[in-house]
């Protein structure tokens, strides 16, 4: 297939629309099922990059949830704690340790549920049973993988009364060395961006006093990083523990990406207390309603968590990694970055006041590389 005809373009109002390979080239991807329209394919190749970019980068099964060409989430398939998987809403489901790539999924999809309403998914490996049926039960728009297993398959064309978008795409393709954009009748072109987001040398030779960035931190920096590098930008991302926490997309001031990328994260840690773990919902209730919960969703009337609890939870949490897609203007950032628990930074640098970042990342002993490498993306 060289050419699928698409229902319209960005807006009702924009068609014909298709999408298709220039000189009759052959499509490298499948529609197994339902009809994906044109925001679909610009969330499915985008988040199918990022995940590819993961897997060939830290040999681990990557999932995403993208909304509007950003990621909501992104994760890598490490195994579920029994707070994670009631955190996440798969302590009822199948055996989701038994696949790497499903909890890959349910770490992306919870990062921030409420944005991942309505997204599309993004798997690095073959999706699987496991995988499939946790796909199910979420509201979403269509799937994008290399392959599917028959079982799978059969699992995701039943969502959506049937209409649920399936896509396959070739693992092996890759695109030409340049890429073209039309904007107002204007053709651009440039180099594609496959330059790696961080030399793991840089890891070594930290521009803070301290040097210390131990394994994990180096997989959530280059997680944080390659989530950034398809993400609309400004753009800043929190990590921890192989998973996003915080996304902040498409902002014009820097401190307002960290701000919301913080913002995020902090909610989702909150989500990880005690008191909100405990919270039993009605038995009628579905997964957004969950999301959207509100004290009359509940079997009880829950007790309040107040500001001082949540102070203290937030302040027990420590060592998340940060990465900004282009350099901090003003040491402000990092200020708003250490309450949330954020010890380890990830930046292009670059900017006139280097050294007073650098002093208030030292002030407050978080280490900090430099990668000299921006990653913009528009």
């Amino acid at each position: 297939m060289n050419e699928y005809s698409l229902k319209y373009g960005t807006n009702p109002n924009q068609s014909p629309a298709r999408i298709y390979m220039r000189d009759d080239g052959i499509l490298p991807l499948e529609i197994l099922n339902g009809r994906p329209g044109y925001i679909n394919f610009l969330d499915a190749l985008n988040s199918w990059q990022l995940v590819r970019e993961l897997k060939a980068t830290l040999n681990l099964p990557a999932a995403a949830s993208f909304k509007h060409v950003s990621p909501a989430g992104a994760a890598l398939g490490l195994p579920l704690s029994d707070d994670e998987r009631k955190l996440f809403f798969v302590d009822d489901a199948l055996d989701i340790n038994a696949s790497p790539l499903a909890c890959a999924y349910a770490r992306a999809r919870g990062t921030d549920r409420l944005s991942s309403f309505g997204d599309w998914i993004a798997l690095s490996d073959e999706c699987d049973e496991v995988t499939a049926s946790y796909i199910k039960r979420e509201v979403s728009d269509g799937v994008i993988a290399p392959s599917y297993t028959p079982k799978a398959l059969e699992i995701l064309k039943t969502k959506r009364k049937g209409s649920y978008a399936v896509v396959k795409i070739d693992p092996d393709y890759e695109p030409e060395s340049t890429e073209t954009r039309d904007i107002f009748g204007i053709t651009f072109e440039q180099g594609r961006n496959t330059a790696p987001v961080i030399d793991p040398a840089k890891y070594d030779d930290p521009v803070t006093l301290n040097k210390n960035i131990p394994e994990s931190a180096r997989r959530d920096l280059t997680l944080a990083l390659i989530t950034l590098k398809f993400t609309q930008s400004n753009s800043v991302c929190v990590t921890r523990n192989g998973q996003t926490l915080g996304v902040g997309a498409g902002q014009q001031s820097r401190l307002h990406c960290v701000k919301l990328a913080c913002d995020k994260a902090d909610l989702r840690i909150l989500r990880e207390h005690p008191k909100i773990l405990a919270l039993e919902f009605r038995d009628d209730l579905g997964r957004p309603e969950r999301d959207n919960a509100i004290s009359s969703m509940l079997t009880e009337q829950p007790g309040i968590l107040t500001q001082s609890e949540r102070e203290e939870w937030l302040s027990g949490y420590k060592g998340a990694s940060l990465g900004s897609d282009a350099f901090f203007p003003f040491p402000d950032n990092i200020e708003r970055a250490r309450k949330s628990g954020v010890g380890y930074i990830a930046q292009p640098g670059g900017s006139i006041r280097d050294d007073l970042v650098i002093k208030t990342c030292n002030d407050y002993d978080i280490a900090m590389v430099m990668t000299g490498r921006r990653l913009f993306h528009h």
